[in-house]
C-alpha cells in the first residue's frame, strides 16, 4: 500500500489571540505540526504533503528541516478544499492519509490501525466517543451500527446533537475514489464550506462501506484552537512522558512537576529527579545520578554517580563520573568535566576543560580554559578572558593553587603545582612550583581618622 500523507496545516487559529500560525505554538518546545509530521513518518511507504496557509512562509521557514513538499492554500474555503489542493500529487491507486496539523499527540499505532481499514476497503474514518462533544461533527449510523454519515454541528438536528460519537477528521481513503468525490463537493451548508466530511455520505450513496477506527484515548484527537487547550495537552504529554521515566527505572519525586522537553539518548539505572527539573534537547545520563530541584539539563552528558544540586543549569556540557554541580552552579556550551571535579555554588564554567579532582566552589567565573588535575580554584576567582574584541585562553597547570580573589588575564598560563596568592591579578606566565603574587604593598595611616558627620 502507498501512503501520500496530507496535513492539513492552513489555519489561522484566531482564538489563539497570537500573531504566530496557529501550528508554530509548541508543546514540549517543539512545534505542533512537527510533532504530526514525526508521527507520519513511523508510517512505511509514506509520502508527507503539508498544506499552508495563514502565515505559510512563516511556516516553512521555521520548520525548514522537514521532508516534505508544501502546497499553498491561498484561500481557506475548507477542509475539502484544502485537501483538493493537493489531489494533483494523488495516484489513484494511492491511500490518501488526512492528518492535521494542530491535533500533536496523536499516536503512530493509532494511525497503523486506520490504515489497516483500508486494506479491503476504500473508506475508513477515526472517531472518538467523548462526554462532551461540542464542536465535533457526530457520526450517523444507520439501523445496522453502520456509518451513515457525519453531520457538522451547526448542521445537526437535535437528535444528532446528542450523538456522543465525534468525528476527529482524521481519515484514509483511496486516492481514484477520493478525487470523485472532492469533485462532487458543495458549500451550501451553515459556514459555505467545502467539507471534508460530506464525502462520507457520498461513499454511502455509492454503496460502500465505511469503516470507522476508535481511538481509545481521547487526547490522541484533541485539538488546539486555544491557550487553554495547548496548555492542557501540553500536561498530558507530560504525564506520558514521566510515564516512560518511571518505566525505565528513574524515580520522579513528583511526576507532575518534571518537564520533558526533548529524548534522552541514554538512560542508567537509580536516577533520581526532584521537582521542577526541565530536560531539553537531546540528553545521556549514567547510573545513580541525582538531580535536585529546579535544574534544567540540555543537551548534557551526565556521568554515573554524579550528584547534581538544586538551581543548577548544565547546557550542552559534560559532567564526568563521580562529579559534583551546585547548587546554583551554571555550565555553558562546550564545558566539560572529568570525573572526581567539584563545581560550587554560583560558579560558571564556559567552553572549559576541567581535569580530574580538580575543585571550583565559590563564586568564580571560568571560560575559555584548560585547568588541569588536583586544581583548587578559591572563591571569587575570575578567567578575564575577553578584551572587548577577542577571546583568549588560560591554561592551569595540575596541582596549582589558586588564591581566592584572584584575576588571570588571558592568555595566561599557570604553571603546575604553582601557587597563587590571593587577591592577585595575574597578566604573565607564572612558573612551575613557586608562589606568584601581584598586590599593592599594605600599609596602616596612624594619623588618619573616620569622618564624622557635620553639624547642621
Amino acid at each position: 500500500m502507498t501512503i501520500k500523507t496530507i496535513i492539513l496545516a492552513a489555519g489561522q487559529g484566531t482564538r489563539m489571540r497570537s500573531s504566530r500560525p496557529k501550528v508554530l505554538h509548541e508543546i514540549a518546545d517543539k512545534a505542533l505540526l512537527q510533532h504530526v509530521y514525526e508521527t507520519s513518518l513511523a508510517i512505511k511507504d509514506n509520502t508527507i504533503f503539508i498544506v499552508y496557509g495563514h502565515g505559510g512562509e512563516a511556516v516553512k521557514q521555521t520548520l525548514n528541516t522537514i521532508n516534505a513538499t508544501w502546497i499553498e492554500q491561498k484561500q481557506q474555503l475548507g477542509t475539502g478544499h484544502a485537501v483538493q489542493q493537493a489531489i494533483p500529487h494523488i495516484e489513484d491507486s494511492d491511500t490518501a492519509l488526512i492528518l492535521y496539523g494542530d491535533v500533536p499527540l496523536l499516536k503512530a499505532e493509532t494511525v497503523k490501525s486506520l490504515l489497516k481499514k483500508t486494506e479491503d476497503n476504500a473508506l475508513a474514518i477515526l472517531t472518538v466517543t467523548l462526554d462532551d462533544p461540542s464542536g465535533y461533527g457526530r457520526i450517523v449510523r444507520d439501523e445496522a451500527n453502520a456509518v451513515s454519515k457525519i453531520v457538522e454541528q451547526k448542521d445537526a438536528s437535535e437528535a444528532e446533537l446528542k450523538i456522543k460519537e465525534g468525528n476527529t477528521g482524521i481519515l484514509a481513503c483511496n486516492g481514484k475514489l477520493l478525487k470523485q468525490w472532492l469533485d462532487r463537493l458543495s458549500n451550501n451548508n451553515a459556514q459555505n464550506e467545502f467539507y471534508l466530511t460530506d464525502i462520507i455520505e457520498m461513499a454511502v450513496t455509492d454503496g460502500l462501506i465505511v469503516e470507522s477506527s476508535m481511538v481509545v484515548n481521547q487526547n490522541e484527537v484533541l485539538g488546539v484552537n486555544t491557550r487553554q487547550q495547548l496548555a492542557h495537552l501540553e500536561r498530558v504529554y507530560q504525564s506520558e512522558q514521566a510515564e516512560k521515566l518511571m518505566i525505565n527505572g528513574v524515580t520522579l519525586r513528583d511526576p507532575s512537576r518534571v518537564d520533558i522537553r526533548g529524548e534522552f539518548a541514554e538512560l542508567g539505572q537509580d536516577i533520581d529527579v526532584d521537582v521542577n527539573v526541565i530536560f531539553q534537547g537531546i540528553n545521556r545520563i549514567g547510573s545513580y545520578v541525582k538531580i535536585g530541584a529546579n535544574c534544567i539539563i540540555k543537551n548534557a552528558t551526565i556521568g554515573n554517580h554524579v550528584e547534581i544540586l538544586p538551581n543548577s543549569l548544565i547546557e550542552d556540557s559534560t559532567v564526568g563520573d563521580f562529579s559534583r554541580v551546585g547548587p546554583y552552579a551554571r555550565l555553558r556550551p562546550e564545558t566539560v568535566l572529568a570525573d572526581h571535579v567539584h563545581i560550587g555554588n554560583f560558579v560558571e564554567i564556559k567552553k572549559s576543560t576541567v581535569s580530574s579532582g580538580s575543585k571550583i566552589n565559590h563564586l568564580s567565573y571560568v571560560g575559555d580554559s584548560e585547568v588541569g588535575r588536583m586544581v583548587n580554584i578559591g572563591a571569587g576567582t575570575i578567567t578575564c578572558n575577553y578584551d572587548g574584541a577577542n577571546k583568549f585562553k588560560t591554561i592551569i597547570g595540575d596541582g596549582a593553587f589558586i588564591g581566592s580573589d584572584s584575576q588571570l588575564v588571558a592568555p595566561v598560563t599557570i604553571g603546575k603545582n604553582a601557587t597563587i596568592g590571593a587577591g592577585s591579578t595575574i597578566t604573565k606566565d607564572t612558573p612551575d612550583n613557586q608562589l606568584t603574587l601581584s598586590r599593592v604593598k599594605q600599609i596602616s595611616i596612624d594619623t588618619w581618622q573616620r569622618p564624622v558627620k557635620l553639624e547642621k
